[in-house]
């Protein structure tokens, strides 16, 4: 979430906007935008990221995860020896 959190921030800023006029757009209080960028959120919803993630022009979508390889793999790769 913390990456999320820093995410929002500096879209939020390119886009020109405070925390508080962020959150009224969204019908949030400045408080939520503040903890979800500062990371102090206990919690928050997909929806929620969406909704914030939509208002500053973007979209929320998932990835695979990348999968550090194997020492096996290094290995066969002559990693180290680059």
């Amino acid at each position: 979430m913390e990456a999320i959190g820093r995410t929002i921030k500096n879209l939020r800023k390119q886009k020109g906007l405070s925390q508080s006029e962020l959150a009224s757009q969204l019908g949030m209080s400045r408080s939520t935008i503040s903890g979800i960028e500062n990371n102090t959120v206990p919690e928050i919803g997909i929806r929620k990221v969406e909704a914030i993630l939509n208002m500053l022009g973007y979209t929320l979508t998932a990835v695979a995860q990348r999968r550090r390889p194997t020492l096996d793999q290094l290995k066969e790769a002559n990693f180290h020896e680059q």
